[in-house]
């Protein structure tokens, strides 16, 4: 049995951490390089830094903040926000970046992922998909940040993207972010059943319960938080002690 991953997310707004809540009213939660060492430090298994203001203003990820973060963590290190061709992907693995992660670029021109996964390998592509559940029942993907509705459907879109070439599927349940009231599970259990790749749950973690339940019931390979980390509501070696006794598999 594979280990469940612990992944903290960093947003990152003008060089600083923020975290808001259903992608609005974002308040600052600290240096994002400071956050990065004590989450390795504390044992966290992987980390995800989103510019997020990048594909809104159409900006380029921090590269320096980029360089300055790698330097001071041991482990892997995805990088999202502004990312729309190959010459992106090559600037921030250089700059340190385990992995990337594509949003709207991704569904602006699905072509993205298969010149990700054949110029670098499937294991450097993180498709990200924002996507909310609409009143007739069906999930749908959004562009920008959660700003912009598109036509295409959760499965369907997650399904082209790992035939394209993705390595992961990191999924963020637009009505659970921020609200602290458990993630997406029945979504992202149907996520699991359906693709062979790895998904990430994004988007509601408030307790260590909600981590349990995205592990037993939505089947997720790794769990992401912010807010619950940054403003230390959960620890997160107390967080794996708890899920290894609850008899889920963690790297200690």
């Amino acid at each position: 049995m594979l280990a469940k991953r612990i992944i903290p997310c960093l947003d990152i707004k003008d060089g600083q951490t923020v975290k808001g809540t259903n992608f609005v009213n974002l308040r600052q939660a600290g240096d994002p390089v400071e956050l990065g060492r004590a989450y390795s430090e504390q044992g966290a298994d992987e980390l995800v830094f989103l510019d997020i203001t990048a594909s809104h203003e159409g900006r380029k990820t921090f590269t320096d903040l980029v360089k300055r973060v790698a330097a001071n963590i041991s482990i892997p290190f995805t990088v999202g926000g502004g990312i729309n061709e190959l010459g992106d992907v090559e600037r921030l693995l250089s700059a340190g970046a385990d992995k990337v992660s594509i949003n709207s670029s991704a569904i602006r021109n699905p072509n993205l992922i298969d010149e990700i996964a054949k110029n670098f390998g499937s294991q450097v592509c993180v498709v990200a998909v924002d996507a909310k559940l609409g009143d007739n029942g069906l999930w749908k993907c959004f562009l920008n940040g959660g700003r912009i509705e598109t036509e295409k459907e959760l499965m369907t879109w997650t399904l082209e993207a790992q035939e394209r070439g993705a390595g992961e599927i990191l999924f963020t349940s637009m009505n659970h972010d921020g609200v602290k009231t458990g993630y997406a599970n029945e979504a992202l259990a149907q996520l699991a059943n359906g693709l062979s790749i790895p998904v990430i749950a994004s988007g509601g973690a408030g307790t260590p319960e909600h981590f349990r339940d995205a592990f037993t019931l939505g089947k997720a390979d790794a769990a992401l938080a912010a807010s619950v980390f940054h403003f230390g509501e959960i620890k997160i070696s107390e967080l794996k002690s708890y899920l290894c006794a609850q008899g889920i598999t963690m790297r200690i």
